[in-house]
């Protein structure tokens, strides 16, 4: 099992903050992860419709697409966060 965590707008579109999603398989990615996510329904369409926008922590480290999953992790995805 992994946490996942929305933030901002894909709080809104999914119409959640967290979630519990059982590993389908072993070596699941980030990207594997975001296109399954994608695939649950039209809120979470439209959260993942521009990945480039998308934002991911594993375990409160930025992680990259290629990041490994594993059971017990906590996925958090947020917006670009800016800085003035």
């Amino acid at each position: 099992m992994i946490t996942i965590l929305y933030f901002a707008w894909l709080r809104e579109r999914t119409g959640l903050s967290e979630e519990t999603l059982a590993l389908p398989d072993a070596g699941m990615t980030v990207a594997d992860l975001i296109a399954l996510l994608a695939a649950r329904g039209p809120g979470h369409a439209a959260a993942f419709q521009n990945r480039r926008t998308v934002r991911c922590a594993v375990n409160q480290e930025f992680a990259d697409p290629a990041t490994v999953l594993r059971s017990g992790d906590e996925v958090a995805f947020f917006p670009p966060v800016t800085g003035g």
